[in-house]
């Protein structure tokens, strides 16, 4: 199931995230919260994060400085979870405050995982889509 769509929510007093009725079987298995490239907390099914790392991590020394940190720095903001049974999840403060969540939210569905966007930064930040995305595809080879 590919995650799309944009929904807005807001987190209760503490700190605990609706997720979209939609994806909660997709995320019945298990949550991985994460530190997101942007301003924003991913939200993973768990067999998926992990594969998606392997993946990703796969072909790392496992003994390089470089490698060591990469791994230091993704998986030190990197959390377990679960859906309780309201169909939330409680975000840590770790990740609230790397992405300066405010109690309004906007869940966005980015194909394989869900973002988490304090709703005004998302706001400003979809703003400029149309062009972002003709810009990041420019390069791409298309027949």
């Amino acid at each position: 199931m590919a995650f799309c769509g944009t929904f807005d929510f807001t987190l209760d007093a503490k700190n605990r995230l609706t997720v979209p009725a939609k994806f909660r079987a997709a995320l019945a298995d298990g949550v991985v919260l994460a530190r997101g490239s942007g301003r924003c907390v991913e939200m993973w099914p768990a067999a998926d994060f992990e594969t998606s790392t392997d993946r990703a991590l796969g072909d790392l020394n496992p003994l390089s400085q470089r490698g060591k940190e990469l791994k230091r720095r993704l998986f030190a903001a990197t959390f377990d979870t679960e859906l309780d049974a309201a169909g939330r999840v409680m975000l840590p403060a770790k990740l609230i405050e790397h992405a300066a969540l405010a109690r309004d939210v906007s869940v966005l569905g980015t194909g394989e995982w869900l973002e988490v966007w304090d709703r005004d930064t998302w706001a400003a930040e979809d703003e400029d889509s149309p062009d972002r995305i003709n810009e990041l595809t420019s390069h791409f080879d298309h027949p």
